[in-house]
């Protein structure tokens, strides 16, 4: 099976021979490509909608691997065991969504080892709570597809160091690995944002001065995070 380069990355993070719980797994992509490539032995595919999960199913089938792929209706972690599931991935979802799930499903983490991670939205949140429930951030990865950048991380029970602003808002190990694909997120925001208080210059209204010491706070996170990088 052929999938993205975001998709790839992801299942890239998910530790060989572990039982997979994909959540949200929407079509089942990266449990089908993981097995396909001997990577893990057994899934659980679940996901809270019912269509996708039929197509999931339709995917596994016509994959032949409906004896190592299970799939299940499920809202977050609700119907996964306690005992399960050695790695649990949550892709493709907002970080408020991501931080639900973790924190309505935490008594079903029990056989837990790794969680692979890629929120859509508000990563600062998801590293937030990793830090306060005792998940350390092991690995970080970030791709660029289609004009998208897609950030990822895979976090292992462990004391989390305290991180300062500008790691939980753009990550630890990105930037102490002065990853390329960070860098180029950081210029694209410098650059978008430098746009927006040019286009609000001589603005004299409430809202105009609200937005520009909003975008004036974003800018200056940026450009401290662009210093990591030598700029």
């Amino acid at each position: 099976m052929q999938i993205s380069k975001r998709l790839e990355a992801v299942a890239g993070m998910v530790t060989s021979g572990s039982f997979l719980a994909d959540i949200g797994t929407d079509h089942g992509y990266i449990p089908i490509y993981l097995i396909e490539h001997k990577r893990i032995p057994k899934a659980i595919a679940m996901d809270v909608n019912r269509g996708p999960l039929e197509k999931a199913k339709e995917h596994i089938m016509q994959a032949g691997l409906q004896d190592k792929i299970e799939t299940r209706l499920s809202d977050g972690l609700e119907k996964l065991k306690p005992d399960e599931a050695e790695s649990i991935l949550i892709a493709g979802m907002g970080g408020p969504l991501t931080v639900r799930i973790l924190s309505e499903g935490a008594g079903k983490l029990g056989a837990c080892r790794e969680l692979i991670l890629q929120p859509q939205s508000d990563l600062k949140a998801v590293r937030a709570y990793l830090e306060g429930e005792g998940w350390k951030i092991v690995r970080e990865e970030m791709v660029q597809e289609e004009g998208k950048f897609y950030p990822m991380m895979r976090a292992v029970p462990g004391e989390e160091c305290k991180m300062t602003p500008i790691q939980l808002r753009f990550g630890p190990l990105l930037l102490a690995n002065c990853h390329p694909v960070l860098k180029d997120y950081l210029l694209r925001e410098q650059r978008i944002n430098e746009k927006i208080l040019t286009s609000l210059e001589g603005q004299k209204s409430e809202t105009a001065k609200a937005r520009i010491s909003e975008v004036e706070a974003e800018l200056a996170m940026v450009r401290e995070a662009l210093e990591v990088f030598g700029f």
